[in-house]
């Protein structure tokens, strides 16, 4: 078979089926499940570099093939699935559908560009990357899921809807903005993962019934 299938770039296969899975869920109306195999797809993210470089003496040819395999699944898995539970839950008008748009083009070219940028860094260096440049198409994971945990916050559904676009927008926008965003060490990591645990747990075993009821009385 071609490709490569060795451990430092399983998380990153995994990654992929959870995104297809949340894809399935939301297209099944099952939206709360596809927030959470995001989730999931965002905690693999999380820690896919960090094995792959457990691994010192990978050729060119796996430094490479990890790079490209990494943000084609990312492209899938925090820029198409995002959009399709977006469009699913309300953002439908024109302005939605061209926010959507907008934020799957801006995580398509950060992709892009950070392919050129690392392949050449790692030519240089074997060394972790410190910082980001631009906001991660990861963030998807993390900021999605934390507003669908807070919708009973909201006073009404059109208030969640309007918020859901502006978010999207925001958080495109800072896909491409040109500024130094620093790596969370292992400890934030972990804190955030657990955070993140935490939310799901809220989402698909506390809120169910409360976000369906926010639903059916705000639509």
């Amino acid at each position: 078979m071609i490709g490569f299938w060795d451990y430092t770039v399983i998380l990153t296969y995994i990654s992929f089926a959870s995104a297809s899975l949340g894809i399935f869920c939301t297209l099944s109306g099952h939206v709360q499940w596809a927030v959470f195999f995001l989730a999931l797809s965002g905690f693999c993210d999380m820690f896919d570099g960090k094995i792959a470089r457990t691994k010192k003496n990978r050729t060119e040819e796996e430094k490479s093939f990890g790079i490209q395999i990494d943000s084609l699944c990312d492209i899938v898995c925090f820029g198409i699935l995002p959009i399709i539970i977006c469009y699913k839950i309300g953002m439908r008008q024109f302005y939605g559908i061209l926010i959507l748009i907008l934020y799957g083009l801006a995580g398509l070219i950060r992709l892009a560009y950070f392919n050129v940028k690392e392949e050449k860094r790692q030519n240089e260096t074997d060394d972790a990357r410190k910082y980001y440049q631009g906001l991660p198409i990861t963030s998807m994971a993390i900021v999605l899921p934390v507003l669908f945990v807070a919708s009973p916050l909201f006073p009404s559904w059109s208030v969640f809807i309007t918020t859901l676009h502006i978010l999207v927008a925001a958080v495109g926008t800072l896909f491409i903005t040109n500024f130094k965003f620093r790596k969370p060490t292992t400890i934030e990591i972990f804190i955030l993962v657990l955070t993140i645990a935490v939310a799901i747990a809220l989402l698909l075993f506390v809120e169910k019934s409360w976000w369906r009821f926010f639903r059916i009385r705000h639509r």
